[in-house]
């Protein structure tokens, strides 16, 4: 992330979302307390690992936007994901503790000896659904704007927690009609909600932090740019691979065997030029030039090779 109006969105983004974070976790704590709700304190402490998560991901996206230098030429896009499998580890910690703690109160029988939930808890579960779906919209729209894989799995992250609520629901109203060991079950539920986002976030992190490549639509997409151009004769390599929030291309096309240097060097600048302009995920796109004696006779059979 080098443009600085994405950063400043991005931070944006990230204050806002620490604000209603902070209203919503105190309001469900509160609720959870108060109306004797084991599913709405589980759900609460969710909320809370937002907090934390969004102040991570704003760490990393600052590590991530300095500049090459001596110890790090290529530039330190990888902190985004560095900062990505740290936040999944938090959130694996609370889903761990969260789902061990429903099931210690069924084993134990614990739950027989629970006040029935009261009606705040229902409310703060239906207003912590709208909540956080509302937050992983917007900021699932800054993190496409921004190309920030760490304020994506932020947005899903708010999406789980909002998922968990409903889980959070069901348990309080099956407590509230005389099954106390639902909201236990809720709270494991929950539990499941917030292991399931920590696996989907660590995954992706580590793809993005071990040069997986990128999906087959974006390769081919980048193959079209490629062959547009007419003194490309054929492609005889081309590679992705995935640096944090950016893209490296390696390619190698073959030219005409007769082109001079300096036309060769021409058709590998404006390839180059095309690829970075036209996807701005590429951070860096490297054309290596080979001759192809081949004559081809039309456009089409040029396609083909």
């Amino acid at each position: 992330m080098t443009n600085p109006s994405d950063r400043k969105l991005a931070f944006r983004t990230g204050r806002n979302t620490i604000f209603v974070n902070v209203l919503l976790s105190a309001f469900k704590l509160f609720a959870g307390i108060f109306a004797n709700s084991a599913a709405m304190i589980a759900d609460a402490m969710h909320s809370i690992t937002d907090l934390v998560s969004t102040l991570v991901v704003m760490v990393g996206i600052k590590a991530a936007s300095r500049a090459p230098d001596k110890g790090h030429p290529y530039g330190h896009e990888r902190f985004e994901s560095v900062a990505t499998l740290i936040l999944a580890a938090l959130i694996t910690s609370v889903g761990v503790l969260i789902g061990w703690s429903g099931i210690d109160a069924i084993i134990s029988g614990g739950f027989r000896y629970l006040e029935i939930p009261g009606m705040l808890a229902l409310i703060a579960a239906v207003v912590s659904l709208l909540v956080k779906e509302g937050m992983f919209w917007y900021i699932r729209a800054a993190a496409k704007k921004t190309n920030s894989n760490a304020l994506m799995a932020d947005a899903w992250h708010s999406r789980a927690d909002g998922l968990s609520s409903i889980g959070s629901f069901i348990g309080i109203g099956g407590a509230m009609l005389g099954f106390p060991i639902f909201d236990s079950l809720a709270a494991i539920v929950i539990s499941l909600f917030i292991l399931k986002t920590a696996f989907s976030i660590a995954r992706d992190a580590l793809g993005r932090m071990t040069d997986s490549s990128c999906d087959d639509e974006t390769v081919e997409k980048i193959r079209q740019t490629i062959l547009a151009h007419a003194e490309v004769k054929k492609i005889d390599l081309l590679r992705t691979r995935k640096f944090g929030s950016r893209v490296y291309v390696d390619l190698e096309i073959s030219v005409d065997a007769e082109m001079s240097l300096r036309a060769a060097h021409e058709v590998a600048e404006n390839v180059h030029n095309a690829i970075e302009a036209e996807y701005a995920q590429v951070k860096h796109c490297m054309v290596h030039v080979n001759p192809c004696e081949c004559v081809f006779n039309t456009s089409e059979q040029m396609r083909k090779h």
